[in-house]
């Protein structure tokens, strides 16, 4: 996905202090180009749930009109006929569903207007792609034969929730996406890449295996695992689509099938700091030391605590490893004191040839600052003061950028 060594920033759109396109994302481009950094991930743009969960959303296609900076903007009669025979195989699935057809040309508009900003000060836009959609929305009801009605998404008994995560998701009938020729899914990437540079694949292990819950269940702990499509889907993708820019999410209960998938389509993962340093744990793959050079590397995602928030939290045994693992790379920023830039600073020391920090530790924010907690309703509501980040984050971050070989 990444030729040479970089890094970026995450920050979702709705996190800017506009909370949508306009004057603070282009300020957030021109910030990003001033420390050096080559990436701008945001979370999935699709509509939200009532929660504001941009994971859950009534379309894989359509963008929320919620990110407009100008929602009132003429729209051509020229304009919406061009839209609709470019995206023929989506467009009636909204509009039937109730969704407005302006809008999304609109929203095509603005957002080509922001990509090619951040085009020209040399910042890609990494998206996200959540492999599940809404029950009972625009693609259950435009296309119900794909979807299953026995069973749902979710995940089992982790670190995160004692009893599993219910995301409560339609599951797919991969048996019938295998028939078509797995149309939805490349049409689904085909819009994607229109919107992005490069897309992070959220919950990755679900194409290889995927945690099936009985639709009347109250928990996670009935489900069992059952198959995904492996490497058929990527192939028919592949066919159509050519190679595409792709990072797969393979954080959680990953086993060997999962691991050889990712590899097999040449596919860098993912390694998270926060979940690096476990004294019982001698072999935990997300330790500084056991970082590989096809890993992106993350202080934390948005379904982690901030650095700060995290740190706060951990025991003397823990704070060692960190201890350690900062010496042993020579970061000079003392954990103690400021744990977000020192991790910040260790994130960009590992091999992985793209880093990446949340905007919450650039600027050293405690758990009150904290995007989501999985498995527990609401969060996804924090945003960014107007004049946060300043030149002097800039400045540093740029610095330690450089210092990694990284900067832009």
């Amino acid at each position: 996905m990444i030729t040479s060594r970089a890094s970026g920033v995450q920050l979702h759109i709705t996190s800017l202090p506009d909370g949508r396109l306009g004057p603070s994302a282009r300020a957030f481009v021109d910030w990003l180009a001033a420390a050096g950094q080559s990436v701008w991930q945001v979370l999935p743009v699709s509509v939200p749930d009532e929660h504001g969960s941009p994971y859950k959303s009534p379309s894989a296609f359509a963008v929320s009109p919620a990110l407009l900076e100008h929602p009132d903007a003429p729209v051509s009669a020229e304009e919406l006929a061009a839209f609709t025979e470019r995206e023929s195989y989506w467009v009636d699935s909204w509009t039937d569903f109730g969704g407005d057809l302006a809008d999304q040309v609109r929203l095509a508009r603005e957002w080509a207007e922001l990509r090619a900003y951040a085009a020209r000060q040399g910042v890609k836009i990494l998206g996200d792609v959540p492999i599940y959609v809404a029950p009972d929305g625009a693609d259950t009801h435009a296309w119900p034969h794909l979807f299953r009605s026995d069973a749902v998404a979710g995940c089992p008994p982790d670190a995160y929730a004692a009893t599993g995560q219910l995301w409560g998701n339609p599951l797919y009938r991969w048996d019938v996406m295998a028939d078509e020729g797995f149309r939805w899914w490349v049409e689904r990437l085909r819009r994607t890449f229109e919107l992005f540079d490069y897309v992070r694949l959220d919950h990755f292990r679900g194409f290889a295996g995927y945690w099936a819950i009985p639709a009347d269940a109250d928990t996670a702990m009935s489900g069992r695992w059952e198959p995904g499509p492996g490497r058929a889907l990527f192939e028919a993708v592949r066919a159509e689509l050519g190679d595409l820019p792709m990072l797969a999410e393979d954080l959680g209960d990953i086993d060997a099938p999962v691991h050889e998938l990712r590899r097999d389509l040449g596919l860098p993962g993912m390694a998270v700091l926060q979940f690096g340093f476990t004294p019982w744990d001698a072999h935990n793959l997300h330790h500084p030391s056991r970082l590989r050079s096809d890993q992106v590397v993350y202080t934390g995602t948005h379904d982690n605590d901030t650095v700060l928030g995290w740190w706060s939290g951990q025991p003397d045994d823990v704070r060692d490893m960190v201890r350690a693992a900062c010496r042993d790379n020579g970061v000079h920023a003392n954990v103690d004191h400021e744990p977000s830039w020192a991790l910040i600073e260790l994130a960009l020391a590992m091999p992985g040839e793209l880093a990446m920090m949340q905007a919450q530790d650039v600027l050293a924010l405690g758990s009150d600052a904290r995007m989501n907690t999985p498995g527990v309703e609401g969060g996804w509501k924090w945003r960014m003061e107007p004049g946060w980040l300043t030149s002097e984050h800039a400045v540093r971050l740029r610095a330690l950028t450089e210092a990694a070989g990284r900067a832009r």
